[in-house]
């Protein structure tokens, strides 16, 4: 096994195809079956199924030496980057994971700042809900991912880098447009719209204070759905400001009474065995949005 062939074994594990793999590789078809099944053999094991409804898929043992082959090229660029900092080459490959919202607003203006100083430095992202981004870091598909902590998560080590208030997203004809505060007896015999992908854990807490159980309408998984629902006149939704920023004109908010806030948090799988160009990220991160890193101390 060389590190060439660990990348392509990831690639088709990511991509589950081995046609795309071998494209964005520069292999040939024949050359990436070879490969593959010089290495099971090699093993004596059945690392990939090809699967005609949903591709490549990885088998139980593959699964688990995939995840070695996932750390082993983490190392290989460890090392790459020990040696470019001792030449004064900065440079390396981070992997970042986000949810739409933290990947829209955090991501680019942290690659910005790094690349003015370090444009050696690559970037890939990957853009999924909060539960995919855990599962691609503890798969080390990612090396740093933006996550919802609530509390903070304890499977990784993570760095607060925003607080945000939660707001009643309603139609400018509801009746509860009325009132300044939402609190959670108003939505009681309402039809709620709840998003799936990083937003309920605080807003499950809030109507538990109250000893409540919201009436969900719709389970959606981004944002837009959400707001497209409420412009409809089909429920109200409870949003973070983030994805509050360009709403229809009849779509208005509301603050909730009392506030609820979603803690928006960078996580590795382990902050010591990151590499250089991974903690660069995160040292960046910390310093660009202080005010928001300052709440959580």
């Amino acid at each position: 096994m060389n590190k060439s062939l660990l990348q392509l074994m990831v690639k088709i594990a990511d991509t589950k195809s081995f046609t795309q793999a071998g494209k964005e590789l520069n292999m040939t078809q024949p050359a990436v079956s070879k490969a593959v099944n010089g290495l099971e053999t090699e093993l004596g094991v059945t690392l990939l199924i090809r699967n005609r409804r949903h591709g490549v898929m990885l088998t139980p043992i593959g699964e688990r030496i995939m995840r070695i082959f996932r750390a082993i090229l983490s190392d290989y660029e460890k090392v790459d980057q020990e040696i470019a900092l001792e030449l004064g080459l900065e440079k390396g490959l981070v992997k970042i994971g986000a949810f739409p919202e933290a990947s829209s607003y955090f991501v680019p203006k942290i690659i910005s700042h790094i690349n003015k100083k370090y444009p050696n430095i690559e970037f890939t992202i990957l853009e999924g809900t909060v539960t995919e981004v855990k599962g691609w870091i503890d798969t080390q598909r990612i090396d740093i991912g933006f996550i919802i902590a609530h509390p903070p998560d304890k499977e990784f080590n993570t760095f607060p880098i925003h607080q945000e208030e939660m707001y009643a997203v309603l139609n400018k004809e509801h009746p509860l447009t009325t009132k300044n505060m939402i609190q959670a007896t108003d939505l009681l015999d309402q039809p709620l719209i709840f998003c799936k992908s990083g937003f309920e854990t605080p807003v499950i807490d809030w109507f538990e204070k109250f000893r409540e159980n919201p009436k969900v309408r719709y389970e959606i998984h981004n944002y837009m759905t959400g707001i497209n629902l409420v412009h409809e006149g089909l429920g109200i939704a409870i949003m973070p400001e983030l994805t509050l920023a360009h709403l229809p004109e009849n779509v208005l908010i509301r603050k909730l009474d009392p506030p609820v806030y979603r803690n928006i948090h960078m996580a590795v799988l382990s902050f010591e065995d990151s590499g250089i160009s991974v903690k660069l990220f995160i040292e960046t991160a910390l310093q660009l949005f202080p005010q928001f890193f300052a709440r959580f101390e």
